[in-house]
């Protein structure tokens, strides 16, 4: 294994991954605050950052740093108070057709089948029910749900759950996949047979990932690239190349060149007086 990269961001170009084609998100001068009746709260100072396509970005930080407003903004979900994302050169003003969300509860509906939970985004949408239908079998077998299809929600384990969350994300086939803390409320080995099968479908679809995680083992273990944030009002302090090859194993955690990788970015939260 060689170790990774580190480059600390300034007032430079944004970070990317490709300088030689345009980027698949680009985040430019984005910033956001929130007005509440006890004045403005700063929630995110200007950030730059780039993502290329097929390129999975993990975001890390202390609590309330703004990971969460950070992904909410790319999705179209809130609107910025200064700058801009856009997506494929369009500027994000709605949620895009072209991405899917993974919160960190399933939110699945209690009265729906798992297989009509996952059809819901096709319903929404008004897509063609029999191309999708067939979409989201083929996503409940890649996830090992295919015997699961007519159990409701509370018939399933919280890994099976969000599981079927992310079928949901991916069956009108988004270019784009945004996930916000998936997998903080299940135990520990359930976490890493997620870490392992979101590896496989990140892997077998090519899908750009924005993943925030509270887990720095875990942004490492899936990422391409770490984003290491400031505290609030948050913006990018450093950016991390992983260079470990793929795919990977639980057996890395253990690795020195692994531990050397978590240490130095655990090491931006020790400085900063907190560890998230």
């Amino acid at each position: 294994m060689t170790s990774a990269a580190l480059r600390v961001v300034g007032d430079g170009a944004p970070a990317s991954a490709s300088a030689s084609s345009r980027p698949l998100i680009e985040i430019r001068g984005l910033a956001k605050t929130y007005r509440t009746r006890d004045g403005d709260v700063p929630s995110l100072r200007p950030i730059d950052l780039d993502l290329a396509a097929g390129e999975f970005v993990a975001v890390v930080g202390p609590s309330g740093c703004g990971k969460s407003t950070l992904l909410k903004l790319v999705g179209g979900l809130i609107p910025p108070s200064a700058g801009e994302v856009r997506i494929a050169g369009r500027p994000v003003t709605e949620p895009p057709d072209d991405v899917g969300i993974v919160f960190q509860n399933p939110v699945l509906l209690a009265w729906r089948t798992v297989l009509r939970n996952v059809m819901m985004p096709v319903e929404v949408r008004g897509l063609d029910r029999g191309t999708h239908l067939a979409r989201a079998r083929a996503l409940l077998k890649t996830a090992g749900l295919s015997d699961f299809e007519q159990k409701y929600p509370w018939q399933l384990s919280g890994g099976m759950q969000q599981r079927t969350s992310i079928c949901r994300a991916l069956v009108h086939d988004p270019k784009i996949v945004l996930m916000d803390e998936p997998f903080g409320a299940l135990d520990a080995m359930t976490r890493e047979r997620m870490n392992l099968e979101l590896q496989r479908i990140h892997g077998e679809t090519g899908k750009t990932v924005l993943l925030i995680t509270h887990s720095i083992p875990e942004a490492i273990f899936l990422a391409d690239r770490v984003v290491v944030m400031s505290e609030r009002p948050g913006t990018v302090a450093a950016i991390y190349d992983i260079d470990l090859p793929r795919p990977r194993t639980i057996e890395m955690l253990g690795n020195p060149v692994f531990a050397d990788l978590a240490r130095r970015v655990r090491s931006h939260f020790y400085a900063q007086g907190g560890l998230d």
